[in-house]
Protein backbone atom coordinates (compact mmCIF):
# COMPACT_ATOMS: atom_id res chain seq x y z
CA UNK A 1 0.00 0.00 0.00
CA UNK A 2 1.15 3.41 -1.27
CA UNK A 3 0.68 6.79 0.25
CA UNK A 4 -2.51 8.40 -0.07
CA UNK A 5 -3.36 10.55 -2.74
CA UNK A 6 -5.81 13.06 -3.98
CA UNK A 7 -8.51 10.54 -5.22
CA UNK A 8 -8.64 8.74 -1.88
CA UNK A 9 -8.85 11.78 -0.33
CA UNK A 10 -11.84 12.73 -2.01
CA UNK A 11 -13.49 9.44 -1.42
CA UNK A 12 -12.85 9.90 2.54
CA UNK A 13 -14.32 13.53 2.04
CA UNK A 14 -17.21 12.51 0.28
CA UNK A 15 -18.03 9.93 2.56
CA UNK A 16 -17.75 11.81 5.47
CA UNK A 17 -19.46 14.36 4.16
CA UNK A 18 -22.17 11.82 3.13
CA UNK A 19 -22.27 10.78 7.01
CA UNK A 20 -22.04 13.31 8.77
CA UNK A 21 -23.18 16.35 6.92
CA UNK A 22 -22.05 19.80 5.80
CA UNK A 23 -22.73 21.11 9.07
CA UNK A 24 -20.85 18.90 11.58
CA UNK A 25 -17.55 18.77 9.25
CA UNK A 26 -16.18 22.08 10.77
CA UNK A 27 -16.69 21.58 14.15
CA UNK A 28 -15.47 17.86 13.56
CA UNK A 29 -12.45 18.72 12.13
CA UNK A 30 -11.66 21.60 14.91
CA UNK A 31 -12.39 19.16 17.36
CA UNK A 32 -9.47 16.46 16.39
CA UNK A 33 -7.23 19.21 15.71
CA UNK A 34 -7.89 19.91 19.33
CA UNK A 35 -7.19 16.80 20.05
CA UNK A 36 -3.78 16.67 18.26
CA UNK A 37 -2.31 19.69 19.59
CA UNK A 38 -3.31 18.47 23.55
CA UNK A 39 -1.67 15.40 22.34
CA UNK A 40 1.79 17.13 21.07
CA UNK A 41 1.30 19.61 24.21
CA UNK A 42 1.23 16.44 26.18
CA UNK A 43 4.45 14.54 24.96
CA UNK A 44 6.36 17.73 25.10
CA UNK A 45 5.37 18.23 28.47
CA UNK A 46 6.45 14.36 29.29
CA UNK A 47 9.59 14.31 27.27
CA UNK A 48 10.97 17.83 29.11
CA UNK A 49 10.03 16.15 32.52
CA UNK A 50 11.88 13.23 31.58
CA UNK A 51 14.98 15.20 30.63
CA UNK A 52 14.60 17.78 33.60
CA UNK A 53 15.19 15.15 36.17
CA UNK A 54 18.58 13.87 34.33
CA UNK A 55 22.20 15.93 34.35
CA UNK A 56 23.18 17.06 30.93
CA UNK A 57 26.33 14.36 30.30
CA UNK A 58 28.18 17.67 29.11
CA UNK A 59 28.38 19.32 32.47
CA UNK A 60 31.98 18.58 33.97
CA UNK A 61 31.70 16.13 37.44
CA UNK A 62 30.80 17.60 40.36
CA UNK A 63 34.12 16.64 42.50
CA UNK A 64 33.63 18.59 45.31
CA UNK A 65 32.60 16.03 48.13
CA UNK A 66 31.45 17.51 51.30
Amino acid sequence: MGPIGLPELLVIGVIALLIFGPRKLPELGRSLGQGISEFKRATTHFTDSLTADRPDPRDPPDDRRP
